[in-house]
């Protein structure tokens, strides 16, 4: 199945244009007439089929015919996760945990963050590609960069966790986890968080916690743990 996406669509819609981008694709490059049938989400869960009305490069139109609902997980994973020095990591990341499934991102800035400004319009787009490709429903939420002393003082989850390398008293994430609860991990940057941005975070509410023996690249450890809490949902 080929999968679109448009966030403005709502599920009493009857009728829906594409916009120049989209139409040209759709009728030069996958070459679809009137009366074929195009699938499209708006990533809230809902799933539009609809049928070509106006063949078109330019604006290419489109009859809702049917729509569905696809009902959530029943835990919610929010990834806060320190933006990584090169940019194509964290892109990286963000497609490969939208694959997996994530509900919430969050670009934290620490004390030894190397890059603290974000890209939020094109990992956006990430978030779009990844979850066409993966034919998801549910698009994660980016949200707005924060700092870390900012970000421990919102209304978390009641499972949150923070994993790092310093020495400290640290359980497995894989064998404290709940199923069917809602989590919340953060992930340092290349330099880790500091001995104090731990300290505030334990105080906050949050459990040191590892992901396994390897020392992990930022990247890679959000995934790791994206993909445990999914393991341990099964």
């Amino acid at each position: 199945m080929q999968l679109f996406f448009n966030s403005d669509l709502n599920d009493n819609d009857e009728i829906f244009y594409f916009d120049k981008n989209e139409s040209r694709h759709i009728n030069k490059v996958l070459r679809k007439k009137i009366g074929d049938k195009i699938y499209i989400t708006n990533g809230k869960g809902y799933l539009f089929e609809a049928e070509i009305e106006i063949e078109s490069h330019i604006k290419c139109k489109v009859k809702i015919i049917n729509v569905s609902y696809s009902k959530p997980n029943d835990f919610k994973i929010h990834l806060a996760v320190a933006p990584t020095k090169l940019n194509d990591r964290y892109e990286w990341f963000i497609e490969k945990a939208t694959e997996i499934g994530v509900n919430t991102i969050t670009p934290i800035i620490c004390k030894h963050s190397e890059r603290k400004i974000i890209k939020a319009e094109r990992y956006k787009k990430v978030i779009a590609a990844s979850g066409k490709q993966s034919l998801k429903l549910h698009f994660p939420k980016l949200e707005n960069a924060i700092h870390f002393n900012d970000f421990i003082k919102k209304d978390l989850f009641d499972t949150r966790y923070i994993a790092h390398c310093q020495e400290s008293i640290k359980k497995s994430l894989k064998k404290i986890i709940e199923p069917n609860k809602d989590i919340l991990i953060m992930i340092g940057p290349e330099g880790d968080f500091n001995k104090e941005e731990i300290k505030l975070a334990e105080k906050a509410g949050f459990k040191s916690i590892n992901l396994g023996n390897s020392r992990l690249r930022t990247e890679t450890a959000a995934i790791v743990a994206c993909h445990t809490i999914h393991l341990c949902n099964e």
